[in-house]
């Protein structure tokens, strides 16, 4: 049993469940060695007997388990929800910290096997929670939670910034006063990349998947996880075991964040420097060194995160961190190319030498900070390589328009046929392809299709809902509107493919892509700056989310294409839970804006939230659609010159580092993970996730069965009970009975942490 373990461990892609809608999203590369051409698990049976699967078929399920006639329940529906609805508060507070968040999927579908379980065993025959629990049931589980964990991408980025530029909203409004307009374009992201991606899922799942290699890491992780789940008694054994550590994170994560809040300098952020400065007697140059941000925090979040994604993207980060932080910035203020601000006055001289680097105030009117200075050399690399990436698989983007352009052929011939009419054109191109070797059967019976009507009539309908909303509501014209919506379809089908293949998808590209492409296009509409704005910050958060949607819905047919679970149900599961979604992220981010104002406000230097992604969309907003906000010119040659950097490196990969010599392209260093250390003015997410990636990469290395049986439950754990703990932290500060008002400063410099 134990060998049969470390086999699948070595063979099988290990997830990484960072959710890349954000500018902390670089392209990430596989922790283990890329898959294949031809992926196969051995499976050893207790005579020896090897047995290669292979992983762009559906799996080989234990044959003890029953014939599941409709695992669409509303047992799993709710569980699914619920689960998800915990991993949309914890996106919305770890997006606002740090721009990151997390896919629901393995979280669903650990926790949700749990609760049916239990409800299989207590249940017995009884209406609604009784009866057996199978592994498609389980699928829909985590379907369910994807959708109710999604779409908090764009409360993360573009929705704030629109309320940290002067006159883009009404002036006093606070998101409470526009919840009315905030629920109405979450409704239309939410929807519109769920219908449009639909009719994708077998050229994604079935057609191309083998050719292009596109193996979708984390859902067949999740699709793998959920058959061990549910392999007969030791599968069972071994899932309580997962549910149980799982638990023990989960709950050991929410405690200390929660606890922490009220002793943040023991608990929680550690600061050796501040502490060397009072043991000095408050005469030190610690101080200097930790206005850079050179502490540690304890985020499980972090760690979690770096147990996930491995060690060359967490090493990567480090790098950015220690490039930026100690000797780009540090230099830039010496000489005189930025400036920091005191934090400190009269009434505080012991704390004479720390600094701020982090303003964003007065831009164009005085040096700017560091943090400005190098947004835009983050900005670029994260644009420039993600962009590259997309378009060194020139292959899978001119199949799949070839595709399409053969698919809507075929459609409208089998329609003029069937009205007994005929046309030469559309049946030549038409007409039904040769299956390819590479080509799998695909298991779902016509009745458990989508239907075509389903997804054709919800996309219109969404589409002309789409139009009204943004018209009467954000100002834009329909044209605009049905761009958007184009650029989203687009950017959906070229992040999927790189997703699959990296884990990671380039969201990062769609937004800012999609706001250089609204910059164009209403530069000759002589807007007033605030409206060009607003304009280019709705339509790139349509089209980012759109493709946000999109990309989790075709993860979550992966996994149900390994469990054969039909995709109308799928579909059906993620619907309802993207409509709870609606109404869920908008409610708690009115609650964080309301607990601290500061993530609206651009000029706020001390705030428990650093919002690198709202930064990073407004400050493109502004450079797209304001002359009077400059770019530093050296901080512009030098993007320039990293954007060329990263691109060269990404052609050198893909075309240079093959064959043979692919085995080189571990230690290239991840210029995405790079640049988000740029643009987060902090080190200690960096140091946090490289502690997690060094911690999993021992354990790997010394003791793989465990590894293979803990490891997902423990980061999946640590990422939902911190963030689940920031939601609670909002609350006590709604209250009056937080740390502030409640607990202790020590150890924290300026005495505030």
């Amino acid at each position: 049993m134990d060998e049969k373990k470390e086999i699948v461990s070595k063979e099988t892609p290990a997830g990484n469940t960072v959710h890349p809608f954000s500018e902390s999203n670089p392209p990430i590369e596989r922790p283990e060695d890329q898959p294949d051409h031809d992926v196969k698990l051995e499976m050893h049976s207790d005579e020896e007997e090897v047995v290669e699967e292979d992983l762009y078929k559906p799996l080989v399920m234990d044959e003890s388990i029953a014939h599941e006639a409709n695992p669409l329940t509303v047992r799993a529906v709710i569980v699914g929800i619920i689960l998800g609805c915990l991993v949309n508060a914890s996106n919305l507070y770890l997006g606002l910290k740090t721009g990151f968040s997390f896919s629901a999927n393995m979280f669903g579908a650990i926790f949700g096997y749990g609760i049916l379980k239990f409800f299989e065993k207590s249940g017995g025959n009884l209406p609604i929670i009784g009866g057996a629990f199978g592994p498609q049931e389980n699928s829909i589980v985590q379907a369910a939670a994807t959708g109710a964990g999604g779409i908090s991408g764009i409360f993360i980025a573009g929705i704030p910034a629109m309320y940290r530029l002067p006159g883009v909203m009404p002036e006093g409004h606070t998101p409470r006063d526009d919840i009315g307009a905030i629920f109405t374009i979450t409704l239309v992201c939410s929807f519109l990349g769920l219908f449009y991606v639909t009719p994708l899922r077998k050229f994604f799942i079935v057609q191309v998947a083998r050719e292009l290699r596109l193996m979708f890491p984390t859902a067949t992780a999740v699709g793998l996880t959920i058959r061990s789940m549910h392999a007969g008694a030791a599968g069972g054994l071994e899932a309580i075991k997962k549910l149980k550590c799982l638990g023990l994170s989960f709950t050991a994560a929410l405690v200390q964040r929660v606890a922490s809040y009220y002793a943040p300098g023991i608990l929680y952020d550690w600061h050796p420097l501040t502490w060397i400065h009072i043991w000095s007697g408050y005469k030190s140059w610690a101080m200097n060194i930790e206005s850079w941000g050179w502490y540690f925090e304890w985020t499980p979040a972090f760690i979690g995160s770096g147990i996930l994604i491995g060690l060359n993207p967490a090493i990567s980060m480090f790098i950015g961190s220690v490039s930026a932080w100690a000797l780009i910035g540090p230099l830039l203020v010496h000489y005189g190319e930025c400036i920091g601000k005191a934090q400190w006055d009269e009434d505080t001289p012991q704390w004479e030498g720390y600094y701020s680097f982090n303003s964003l105030r007065n831009l164009g009117k005085e040096p700017p900070s560091p943090r400005y200075w190098l947004l835009w050399p983050g900005v670029m690399v994260m644009v420039c390589s993600s962009m590259a990436e997309l378009i060194v698989q020139y292959k899978v983007i001119g199949y799949g328009f070839k595709t399409i352009w053969y698919q809507s052929c075929s459609g409208i011939n089998h329609r003029l046929v069937a009205k007994g009419k005929t046309s030469k054109f559309f049946s030549k191109y038409g007409a039904p392809r040769e299956k390819t070797e590479d080509e799998v059967e695909d298991f779902a019976a016509p009745e458990d299709q989508v239907k075509h009507w389903m997804w054709l009539v919800g996309l219109l309908a969404t589409v002309v809902i789409a139009m009204i909303i943004f018209h009467f509501q954000w100002d834009m014209h329909p044209g605009l509107t049905i761009l958007a919506c184009l650029l989203a379809f687009l950017f959906s089908f070229l992040a999927i493919q790189i997703g699959a293949v990296t884990d990671t998808t380039p969201l990062t590209a769609t937004a800012k892509a999609s706001q250089l492409v609204f910059g164009a296009a209403t530069s000759g509409s002589h807007f007033p700056i605030p409206q060009a704005q607003k304009l280019n910050l709705a339509a790139a958060g349509l089209a980012a989310g759109g493709a946000d949607v999109a990309n989790a819905l075709v993860s979550d047919f992966r996994t149900g294409f390994l469990l054969r679970t039909p995709p109308v149900k799928q579909f059906i599961a993620q619907a309802i839970g993207s409509f709870v979604s609606v109404w869920l992220a908008p409610g708690l981010f009115i609650l964080f804006t309301s607990a601290y104002p500061c993530i609206l406000d651009s000029e706020a230097e001390h705030c428990a939230f650093l919002v690198p992604s709202v930064s990073a969309w407004a400050a493109v907003a502004q450079a797209v659609t304001d002359p009077s906000v400059p770019i530093p010119p050296k901080s512009g040659y030098f993007a320039i010159a990293m954007g060329i950097v990263s691109v060269a490196q990404c052609v050198f990969r893909h075309f240079y580092l093959v064959g043979e010599r692919e085995k080189y392209r571990k230690w290239l260093p991840n210029w995405g993970a790079i640049a988000i250390a740029w643009v987060i003015p902090q080190t200690i997410y960096a140091s946090a996730s490289l502690l997690g990636a060094v911690v999993a990469a021992l354990w790997r290395k010394y003791d793989m069965r465990t590894w293979d049986l803990y490891g997902y439950a423990v980061a999946a754990g640590f990422i939902a009970g911190e963030g689940l703990g920031g939601v609670v932290g909002a609350v006590l500060t709604l209250a009056g009975v937080d740390g502030s008002v409640k607990g202790s400063m020590v150890g924290c410099p300026g005495d505030s942490c």
